[in-house]
Protein backbone atom coordinates (compact mmCIF):
# COMPACT_ATOMS: atom_id res chain seq x y z
CA UNK A 1 0.00 0.00 0.00
CA UNK A 2 2.70 2.34 0.71
CA UNK A 3 5.26 1.28 -2.21
CA UNK A 4 3.23 3.43 -4.26
CA UNK A 5 2.87 6.93 -2.28
CA UNK A 6 5.61 9.54 -3.39
CA UNK A 7 8.33 9.42 -0.45
CA UNK A 8 9.34 12.73 0.72
CA UNK A 9 11.97 13.76 3.30
CA UNK A 10 11.66 14.38 6.57
CA UNK A 11 11.94 18.40 7.21
CA UNK A 12 15.04 19.77 8.58
CA UNK A 13 14.49 19.79 12.41
CA UNK A 14 14.43 23.59 13.54
CA UNK A 15 17.69 23.69 14.90
CA UNK A 16 19.62 21.51 12.17
CA UNK A 17 23.18 22.44 10.61
CA UNK A 18 21.16 22.68 6.74
CA UNK A 19 19.05 24.64 8.04
CA UNK A 20 21.39 27.32 9.87
CA UNK A 21 23.40 27.36 7.12
CA UNK A 22 20.16 28.36 4.65
CA UNK A 23 19.53 31.46 7.05
CA UNK A 24 23.31 32.29 7.38
CA UNK A 25 23.52 32.32 3.64
CA UNK A 26 20.16 34.28 3.11
CA UNK A 27 21.35 36.99 5.78
CA UNK A 28 24.49 37.21 3.88
CA UNK A 29 23.02 37.69 0.47
CA UNK A 30 20.62 40.50 2.23
CA UNK A 31 23.46 42.40 3.93
CA UNK A 32 25.07 42.57 0.40
CA UNK A 33 22.38 43.77 -0.86
CA UNK A 34 21.40 45.99 1.44
CA UNK A 35 25.45 47.17 1.69
CA UNK A 36 25.01 47.87 -2.25
CA UNK A 37 21.97 49.70 -2.24
CA UNK A 38 23.25 51.70 0.31
CA UNK A 39 26.79 52.70 -1.47
CA UNK A 40 24.65 53.84 -4.35
CA UNK A 41 21.97 55.82 -2.52
CA UNK A 42 23.63 57.57 0.13
CA UNK A 43 25.87 59.68 -1.66
CA UNK A 44 23.06 60.51 -3.79
CA UNK A 45 20.92 61.45 -1.20
CA UNK A 46 23.60 63.50 0.11
CA UNK A 47 24.38 65.33 -3.21
CA UNK A 48 20.59 66.26 -3.84
CA UNK A 49 20.13 67.38 -0.01
CA UNK A 50 23.73 69.50 -0.52
CA UNK A 51 22.11 70.92 -3.85
CA UNK A 52 19.01 73.09 -1.93
CA UNK A 53 21.34 74.53 0.33
CA UNK A 54 20.64 78.44 0.87
CA UNK A 55 24.73 79.38 1.45
CA UNK A 56 27.24 80.67 -0.55
CA UNK A 57 29.11 77.78 1.10
CA UNK A 58 28.70 74.72 2.19
CA UNK A 59 28.29 74.90 6.10
CA UNK A 60 26.51 72.47 7.85
CA UNK A 61 23.51 72.91 9.16
CA UNK A 62 22.32 75.31 6.33
CA UNK A 63 20.61 78.44 7.32
CA UNK A 64 17.78 77.83 4.62
CA UNK A 65 16.72 75.69 1.58
CA UNK A 66 16.65 76.55 -1.76
CA UNK A 67 16.09 75.93 -5.50
CA UNK A 68 17.84 78.49 -7.20
CA UNK A 69 21.19 77.03 -7.60
CA UNK A 70 19.12 74.43 -10.13
CA UNK A 71 18.29 78.22 -11.97
CA UNK A 72 21.77 79.16 -11.98
CA UNK A 73 23.11 75.72 -13.90
CA UNK A 74 23.05 77.15 -17.54
CA UNK A 75 24.05 80.38 -16.98
CA UNK A 76 27.48 78.70 -15.92
CA UNK A 77 27.05 75.83 -17.71
CA UNK A 78 25.31 76.36 -21.22
CA UNK A 79 27.94 76.12 -23.56
CA UNK A 80 29.72 72.96 -21.76
CA UNK A 81 26.42 71.59 -21.47
CA UNK A 82 25.78 72.18 -25.36
CA UNK A 83 29.81 70.98 -26.07
CA UNK A 84 29.06 67.74 -24.76
CA UNK A 85 25.48 66.86 -26.12
CA UNK A 86 27.14 67.33 -29.77
CA UNK A 87 30.10 65.58 -28.68
CA UNK A 88 27.84 62.91 -27.10
CA UNK A 89 25.56 63.01 -30.24
CA UNK A 90 28.43 62.94 -32.76
CA UNK A 91 30.64 59.81 -30.39
CA UNK A 92 27.43 58.02 -30.84
CA UNK A 93 27.35 58.28 -34.78
CA UNK A 94 30.83 57.51 -35.24
CA UNK A 95 31.04 54.40 -32.82
CA UNK A 96 27.63 52.87 -34.49
CA UNK A 97 29.25 52.97 -37.87
CA UNK A 98 32.67 51.23 -37.08
CA UNK A 99 30.97 48.78 -34.48
CA UNK A 100 27.78 47.45 -35.89
CA UNK A 101 30.02 46.34 -39.39
CA UNK A 102 32.92 44.74 -36.63
CA UNK A 103 30.09 43.44 -35.02
CA UNK A 104 28.99 41.61 -38.24
CA UNK A 105 32.50 40.95 -39.05
CA UNK A 106 33.53 38.84 -35.75
CA UNK A 107 30.41 37.49 -35.30
CA UNK A 108 29.94 36.13 -38.73
CA UNK A 109 33.20 35.28 -40.48
CA UNK A 110 36.37 33.61 -39.28
CA UNK A 111 39.78 35.33 -41.10
CA UNK A 112 43.06 35.66 -40.24
CA UNK A 113 44.22 38.30 -37.85
CA UNK A 114 40.17 38.23 -36.40
CA UNK A 115 42.34 37.76 -32.56
CA UNK A 116 44.31 40.84 -33.31
CA UNK A 117 41.18 43.13 -34.78
CA UNK A 118 38.59 42.08 -31.74
CA UNK A 119 41.85 42.92 -28.99
CA UNK A 120 42.54 46.42 -30.69
CA UNK A 121 38.87 47.23 -31.04
CA UNK A 122 38.16 46.39 -27.34
CA UNK A 123 41.83 47.43 -26.27
CA UNK A 124 40.63 51.25 -24.75
CA UNK A 125 38.22 49.24 -22.21
CA UNK A 126 41.41 48.07 -20.28
CA UNK A 127 44.11 50.92 -21.04
CA UNK A 128 43.62 53.91 -18.16
CA UNK A 129 41.32 56.76 -19.05
CA UNK A 130 44.76 59.02 -18.13
CA UNK A 131 47.19 57.39 -19.88
CA UNK A 132 45.03 56.87 -23.27
CA UNK A 133 44.10 60.60 -23.17
CA UNK A 134 47.98 61.80 -22.38
CA UNK A 135 48.86 59.10 -25.81
CA UNK A 136 46.41 60.41 -27.73
CA UNK A 137 47.66 64.08 -26.80
CA UNK A 138 51.40 62.74 -28.00
CA UNK A 139 49.80 61.45 -30.90
CA UNK A 140 47.37 64.59 -32.17
CA UNK A 141 50.64 66.92 -31.46
CA UNK A 142 52.87 64.69 -33.65
CA UNK A 143 50.57 64.84 -36.30
CA UNK A 144 49.98 69.07 -36.33
CA UNK A 145 53.70 68.48 -36.40
CA UNK A 146 53.87 66.67 -39.54
CA UNK A 147 51.00 67.98 -40.90
CA UNK A 148 51.15 71.40 -40.11
CA UNK A 149 47.34 70.68 -38.96
CA UNK A 150 45.69 72.51 -36.19
CA UNK A 151 43.68 69.24 -34.85
CA UNK A 152 44.76 69.40 -31.16
CA UNK A 153 42.27 71.37 -28.93
CA UNK A 154 39.46 71.31 -31.53
CA UNK A 155 36.62 69.88 -31.82
CA UNK A 156 37.37 66.96 -34.47
CA UNK A 157 40.11 65.20 -32.12
CA UNK A 158 38.13 64.90 -29.52
CA UNK A 159 35.32 63.60 -31.54
CA UNK A 160 37.32 60.84 -32.76
CA UNK A 161 38.38 60.30 -29.27
CA UNK A 162 35.72 59.65 -27.97
CA UNK A 163 34.88 57.19 -30.78
CA UNK A 164 37.44 55.49 -29.88
CA UNK A 165 36.46 55.05 -26.22
CA UNK A 166 33.00 54.36 -27.28
CA UNK A 167 33.55 52.17 -30.30
CA UNK A 168 34.23 49.12 -28.13
CA UNK A 169 31.11 49.51 -26.15
CA UNK A 170 28.97 48.90 -29.88
CA UNK A 171 30.94 46.44 -30.46
CA UNK A 172 30.58 44.33 -27.86
CA UNK A 173 26.79 44.85 -27.27
CA UNK A 174 26.71 44.19 -30.95
CA UNK A 175 28.19 40.92 -30.82
CA UNK A 176 25.94 39.71 -27.60
CA UNK A 177 23.02 40.79 -29.61
CA UNK A 178 24.46 38.28 -32.46
CA UNK A 179 25.22 35.63 -30.30
CA UNK A 180 21.81 33.55 -29.70
CA UNK A 181 20.61 34.54 -33.52
CA UNK A 182 20.45 31.75 -35.78
CA UNK A 183 21.97 32.12 -39.03
CA UNK A 184 19.12 30.00 -40.75
CA UNK A 185 17.06 33.15 -41.42
CA UNK A 186 20.16 35.06 -43.32
CA UNK A 187 20.94 31.82 -45.54
CA UNK A 188 17.27 31.21 -46.17
CA UNK A 189 17.02 34.89 -47.34
CA UNK A 190 20.37 34.53 -49.70
CA UNK A 191 18.82 31.62 -51.09
CA UNK A 192 15.64 33.51 -51.90
CA UNK A 193 17.69 35.82 -53.93
CA UNK A 194 18.54 38.49 -51.68
CA UNK A 195 22.14 40.07 -52.10
CA UNK A 196 24.17 40.12 -49.10
CA UNK A 197 24.03 43.88 -48.50
CA UNK A 198 19.73 43.69 -48.33
CA UNK A 199 20.43 40.03 -46.07
CA UNK A 200 21.92 42.59 -43.60
CA UNK A 201 19.13 45.28 -43.92
CA UNK A 202 15.89 43.14 -43.46
CA UNK A 203 17.49 40.19 -41.65
CA UNK A 204 20.66 41.13 -39.52
CA UNK A 205 20.02 44.71 -38.37
CA UNK A 206 16.66 43.95 -36.95
CA UNK A 207 18.42 41.54 -34.84
CA UNK A 208 21.14 43.39 -33.97
CA UNK A 209 18.50 46.33 -33.09
CA UNK A 210 18.54 45.46 -29.27
CA UNK A 211 22.10 45.85 -29.08
CA UNK A 212 22.47 48.98 -31.39
CA UNK A 213 20.23 50.62 -29.14
CA UNK A 214 22.32 49.63 -25.79
CA UNK A 215 25.51 50.70 -27.70
CA UNK A 216 23.88 54.23 -28.66
CA UNK A 217 23.16 54.69 -24.76
CA UNK A 218 26.29 53.74 -23.71
CA UNK A 219 27.73 55.86 -26.10
CA UNK A 220 26.48 58.61 -25.38
CA UNK A 221 26.72 58.01 -21.92
CA UNK A 222 30.54 57.28 -21.82
CA UNK A 223 30.98 60.53 -24.33
CA UNK A 224 28.67 62.81 -21.71
CA UNK A 225 30.49 62.19 -18.93
CA UNK A 226 34.35 61.49 -20.31
CA UNK A 227 36.69 63.63 -18.05
CA UNK A 228 39.95 62.48 -18.81
CA UNK A 229 40.71 62.66 -22.34
CA UNK A 230 38.59 66.22 -21.91
CA UNK A 231 41.41 67.15 -19.47
CA UNK A 232 44.48 66.98 -22.11
CA UNK A 233 42.05 67.62 -25.51
CA UNK A 234 39.87 70.41 -24.96
CA UNK A 235 41.10 74.30 -25.37
CA UNK A 236 39.43 77.08 -24.17
CA UNK A 237 37.01 77.24 -26.96
CA UNK A 238 35.66 73.50 -26.48
CA UNK A 239 35.24 72.99 -23.08
CA UNK A 240 33.01 70.00 -21.74
CA UNK A 241 30.98 69.87 -19.12
CA UNK A 242 33.06 67.63 -17.08
CA UNK A 243 36.40 69.80 -17.59
CA UNK A 244 33.98 73.14 -16.52
CA UNK A 245 32.64 71.83 -13.08
CA UNK A 246 36.11 70.88 -12.70
CA UNK A 247 37.63 74.21 -13.57
CA UNK A 248 34.81 76.03 -11.27
CA UNK A 249 35.33 74.10 -8.14
CA UNK A 250 39.06 75.05 -8.46
CA UNK A 251 37.75 79.00 -7.17
CA UNK A 252 33.72 77.97 -5.80
CA UNK A 253 33.11 75.57 -3.27
CA UNK A 254 28.88 76.05 -3.42
CA UNK A 255 25.98 73.95 -4.12
CA UNK A 256 25.92 74.65 -7.42
CA UNK A 257 28.45 71.25 -8.62
CA UNK A 258 25.89 69.12 -6.60
CA UNK A 259 22.63 70.67 -8.44
CA UNK A 260 24.71 69.93 -11.50
CA UNK A 261 25.43 66.54 -10.88
CA UNK A 262 21.62 66.27 -9.73
CA UNK A 263 20.46 67.43 -12.92
CA UNK A 264 23.06 64.98 -14.80
CA UNK A 265 21.23 62.21 -12.81
CA UNK A 266 17.55 63.19 -13.99
CA UNK A 267 18.64 63.90 -17.26
CA UNK A 268 20.15 60.06 -17.37
CA UNK A 269 17.23 58.51 -15.89
CA UNK A 270 14.71 60.56 -17.92
CA UNK A 271 16.22 58.75 -21.02
CA UNK A 272 16.45 55.27 -19.45
CA UNK A 273 12.98 55.51 -18.72
CA UNK A 274 11.48 57.17 -22.17
CA UNK A 275 14.03 54.77 -23.82
CA UNK A 276 12.07 51.81 -21.91
CA UNK A 277 9.08 52.47 -22.12
CA UNK A 278 9.38 52.36 -25.93
CA UNK A 279 12.58 50.35 -26.75
CA UNK A 280 11.45 47.47 -23.31
CA UNK A 281 15.22 48.19 -22.00
CA UNK A 282 15.02 44.86 -20.15
CA UNK A 283 14.90 43.16 -22.90
CA UNK A 284 17.59 45.16 -24.48
CA UNK A 285 20.20 44.63 -22.32
CA UNK A 286 19.98 41.23 -19.80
Amino acid sequence: MTSGLAQTAPPLPEHAPGRGAARLERAGVGLLLWTGIALIAVPLLLTLYLSVFDEKLILFPPHGYTLAWYAAILPNFAQPVLTSIELGAAAVVGSLLLGIPAGIGLSRHRFRGRGAVSTLLLAPLTVPGIALGLAIYVMLVTIDEQLGSMITGSMVGLVLAHVMIATPWVVRLCLASLTNHERSAEEAAASLGANPLTVIWRVTLPAMRPGIIAGALFAFVISFENLELALFLTSPGVTTLPVAVLQYLEYHIDPLVSAVAVAQTVGIAALLLVLDRFMRLGRIVR
